[in-house]
Formats: C-alpha cells, sequence, structure tokens
C-alpha cells in the first residue's frame, strides 16, 4: 500500500497536465498518480496513458465518459490505495521539496502508528500576471508541527478557511464519511472538504507551501464571469451543506465553531455572486438561500447571520448589495482568490 495516493481530475488538460505530473513525480517513492481523464477531447488520454506506461506502478491512467470534477474524484478514490488521499487538480502543481517533506512525514506516522486524520499545509495563489503571489497560511491559527485535535485550534480570521488545495486527508476518514461527490457539478471542492470533517478527530499542520494554485485565466470556473453563468452550481454544492451536516450535532465546540464558519464563506460566497447577478431572479434566490438556513436550522441561521461577514452581506436593499459587493472587492484585492 502506497503512502499518498495523488488524483488529478483531468480535462481537456493537455496544455498542464505534464507540468503537474512532473512535480508529482519527483517525490519520490510512496506515492501513486491517479490521471483521471474525464472525457477529454484533446491529447490528455494520451498523455495519461504515456505516464502509466513509463512509470508502471506509480502511474495510473483512467478513462471515463464525461462526469465532471466531483465525477473524476469518485473515479479516483475507487482506485486509490493509499493511507492518505490529496486532489490536485491538473492545471496546479506542487512544489516537489515540500512534497517530498510530506511524504515523509505521513509515512512516519504509519511507521509509528500515529492516527492523523487530516493533515495541512500552506498554498499559493498563483495569479496569472502576477509577480508576487499570494501565500495562504495558516501560521498562529493552527499548531505546527505536532499532531493535534480540534480543542488546540484557533479563530479563523474573516474569509480564511481550509481549502482542498490544503488538506490531505486520511484514506479511513473518507471511507467513513461514505464520500461520493455529485457529479456534473461545478465547485465540489467545497464538499470534499467540508463532508468529512466531522469525522475528524486527529489533524496535523505543516508550515510549508505544498500547492499552488493556478488561477486567473478566463476559462476557469472561479473566474467571476463563469461563477455568475453557473451560480446555480455554487447553490447547489452550498444547499448540499447546509442540508448534509447538522452542525449542531456536533459535540466539540472548536469543531463545530469552525464548521459554521466554513459554512458561512461559502454562504457569502453565494451571496456575492447573486448580487452580481443583479437580476430579480437571482436576487429571489438569494432571499430563498438564507430563508433555507433558517427553516433548516433556526439556531445556525442566527449564528451566520450575526458573524461580521454575514451581517455584511445580509443588509436589505440596494444599500446592502452595494455594501456586500464593496467587502467583497475589498477581499478579493488584498488576497487574489480569482
Amino acid at each position: 500500500m502506497k503512502i499518498l495516493s495523488v488524483i488529478v481530475p483531468s480535462y481537456n488538460s493537455q496544455a498542464y497536465l505534464n507540468h503537474c505530473i512532473d512535480t508529482l513525480l519527483s517525490s519520490g517513492e510512496g506515492i501513486e498518480i491517479l490521471i483521471v481523464n474525464d472525457g477529454s477531447r484533446d491529447q490528455t488520454k494520451e498523455i495519461a496513458n504515456e505516464y502509466e506506461k513509463k512509470y508502471p506502478g506509480k502511474v495510473i491512467a483512467i478513462h471515463q465518459e464525461n462526469a465532471g470534477h466531483g465525477g473524476a474524484i469518485n473515479a479516483g478514490l475507487k482506485v486509490a490505495s493509499g493511507h492518505y488521499i490529496k486532489v490536485v487538480d491538473s492545471d496546479d502543481w506542487v512544489n516537489p521539496e515540500v512534497l517530498r517533506n510530506t511524504v515523509t512525514k505521513l509515512g512516519s506516522f504509519i511507521a509509528k502508528q500515529q492516527k492523523v486524520d487530516m493533515f495541512i499545509t500552506d498554498f499559493v495563489y498563483d495569479k496569472v500576471g502576477k509577480d508576487k503571489k499570494k501565500v495562504m497560511s495558516y501560521r498562529g491559527t493552527l499548531p505546527e508541527d505536532e499532531i493535534f485535535t480540534w480543542k488546540r485550534l484557533g479563530r479563523f480570521r474573516p474569509g480564511k478557511y481550509i481549502l482542498m488545495h490544503s488538506v490531505i486527508y486520511s484514506r479511513k476518514v473518507l471511507e467513513d464519511c461514505q464520500l461520493s461527490l455529485p457529479e456534473h457539478t461545478f465547485y465540489v471542492d467545497n464538499l470534499f472538504v467540508y463532508l468529512p470533517l466531522p469525522y475528524v478527530k486527529t489533524m496535523y499542520y505543516m508550515n510549508q507551501c505544498l500547492y499552488h494554485y493556478f488561477i486567473g485565466r478566463d476559462d476557469q470556473s472561479v473566474n467571476e464571469k463563469n461563477m455568475i453563468k453557473r451560480i446555480d452550481q455554487q447553490l447547489k454544492v452550498n444547499k448540499l451543506m447546509i442540508e448534509n451536516v447538522d452542525v449542531h450535532a456536533i459535540k466539540e465546540r472548536s469543531k463545530r465553531r469552525y464548521m459554521i464558519h466554513y459554512l458561512n464563506i461559502v454562504t457569502v460566497i453565494s451571496t456575492v455572486f447573486l448580487c452580481k447577478a443583479g437580476s430579480k431572479d437571482a436576487l429571489q434566490q438569494k432571499a430563498e438561500l438564507w430563508r433555507l438556513i433558517r427553516k433548516h436550522d433556526y439556531k445556525l441561521h442566527f449564528k451566520m447571520k450575526n458573524s461580521l461577514i454575514g451581517s455584511i452581506t445580509t443588509i436589505p436593499g440596494r444599500t446592502g448589495r452595494k455594501v456586500t459587493l464593496y467587502a467583497y472587492n475589498q477581499a478579493q484585492k488584498r488576497i487574489g482568490f480569482n
């Protein structure tokens, strides 16, 4: 059994896939790379097959009809044999040295029979055209270089949370929560991180930048125009997060607080892009989303609406929309997240 399985969802990725896989290959032993060709119409299939032929036992090419990002991750999870699982999108890449450090540390947990459910690293917003890259660091929020529980979790600042780029899960946690992501749906990375959290008991944070999140291209799902166009997909993921986890059933106070914080951020993102859409239908969907939360869990609705970011994005009327968009634009300039 490998230490780490890396799932690489790939759709029409011929321009980026070689760079991604080459950075993963430099990790040494203990890793398997699962390239999931999700019905690509370019040379992705051929590239994946070449890597599998050149690196037998280390690279596995999986081919399927198009099922979307979630369907590709599901396909990888079915084949993955590693003790730990990471998803790396085909247009992103990793720091080879940090990956080697990561695999070594994960291997030490296995050798010492130490239980670590979630391994967290920093990542970089590698934005097109920007010389200065924004690092998303969890230093000061998470204990460094030690196994810890939710009781040791610090408070996350508004807008800061653990993303798919920063997380590695133990395979057992993903099996315990029976993770299965919706097919043909964008933005399922939030479900990948959020749904297993109730099953996480122990964590480890390594203050090193493993992941380079390549953003700023017009064709990306997180491009603002695309997010407005696909707001129904964002809302679908948002609602699944609300409906599939009862946060008030979670006993650990710190875990419950963090999960509400996470859900709040995703809901604020939905709210922002509904405001950006600006149509009568979009504004009605915005009101319906917050009504859904209130109907599902009144206490959750109260906590979210009265948080700092929740209070800003739920101010009624045109003034409220202007305040919401101003706050979002300021955060976007500071962090550069799309």
